[in-house]
């Protein structure tokens, strides 16, 4: 185990796969009628819950200072109840898999977001990933969802925003890392407080007659809740061992995951021209991949 906590690679794997169940268990929820912000919220709340306790009896409690308040509540936002809303908000207009190619885009709009504000400097082998995965996304993005049902364009467009949302978390939890702060008080009161804001929405959106669809599902709510509280603990963890643009790779795993689970076991089908364009997503995430070991490798001159 303590080999897995220093590794990169493997917390990557391992945080991935976690990810990617999020997408099977979101479509059954869904479709059994749980709104998309009430799921979010479960999952806020359980994995903020169960890494509070797993604090609690390792004898750790959460200090909070201004620093933190506003670090909780960012991240929140950006990493996790805006991309969460919009996953399972479109999971049942273009399936599990499709929604799960979205997240391999996220490396890439990693690496934009950080030579736009400087965190990183560009490269050329940098410059053709994000061309490559680019591509990528535009054939998956022309095929709208499972093959025969395509999507309404909003909804891809709902599709694309997360990534997008998700490399927005990724810089700013570098950048504004509280210091002395282990990764999992920063699990625990980032879910925490997306759950604060989630159940805000939800009671002013919906009322309380929101979370009765929750009792049709008890064991889906089980198993996710489990695996959010393991994944986000890894999560945290991966976050300072491997950095934000590594860090971004877990949607790789999770697309996998989400992709072959909405197969086999949810008989979602999907184009050639969707898994080509996952082919060559994964061909962009790998150069930019590259790019980044080149830069560490190798740091420019200020």
């Amino acid at each position: 185990m303590k080999f897995l906590w220093d590794s990169a690679f493997g917390l990557l794997v391992v945080t991935g796969g976690l990810l990617g169940l999020t997408l099977p268990f979101g479509k059954l929820a869904t479709a059994a009628g749980v709104p998309a912000m009430v799921w979010a919220f479960v999952i806020s709340l359980g994995a903020g819950g169960v890494l509070l306790c797993v604090l609690l009896l390792r004898g750790q409690r959460v200090r909070l200072t201004a620093h933190k308040l506003r670090y909780f509540f960012v991240t929140a936002a950006v990493s996790y109840a805006v991309p969460n809303l919009l996953m399972f908000s479109a999971i049942p207009h273009l399936g599990a898999g499709y929604t799960g190619i979205m997240f391999t885009l996220s490396p890439v709009v990693t690496l934009v977001f950080s030579i736009l504000l400087r965190v990183r400097r560009p490269n050329m082998l940098g410059i053709i990933g994000i061309a490559v995965g680019f591509i990528g996304a535009v054939m998956v993005a022309v095929t709208r969802g499972e093959a025969g049902q395509p999507a309404d364009l909003f909804w891809v467009v709902m599709g694309l925003l997360i990534p997008v949302s998700l490399a927005a978390g990724n810089i700013y939890r570098t950048v504004d890392w509280p210091e002395s702060t282990g990764p999992i008080e920063l699990a625990v009161g980032s879910h925490l407080a997306s759950a604060t804001l989630l159940l805000a929405g939800i009671l002013a959106l919906f009322g309380v007659e929101a979370f009765a669809p929750l009792g049709g599902v008890p064991l889906v709510l089980v198993g996710q809740v489990a695996s959010a509280s393991a994944m986000f603990a890894f999560f945290f963890r991966l976050q300072a061992v491997g950095g934000p643009v590594y860090l971004s790779q877990i949607g790789y795993v999770a697309a996998a995951v989400g992709l072959f689970a909405g197969t086999i076991f949810l008989g979602e089908h999907y184009q050639l021209l969707t898994w080509a364009g996952a082919a060559i997503i994964t061909a962009g995430v790998f150069i930019t991949t590259k790019a980044q070991s080149q830069a560490v490798a190798k740091p420019q001159p200020a």
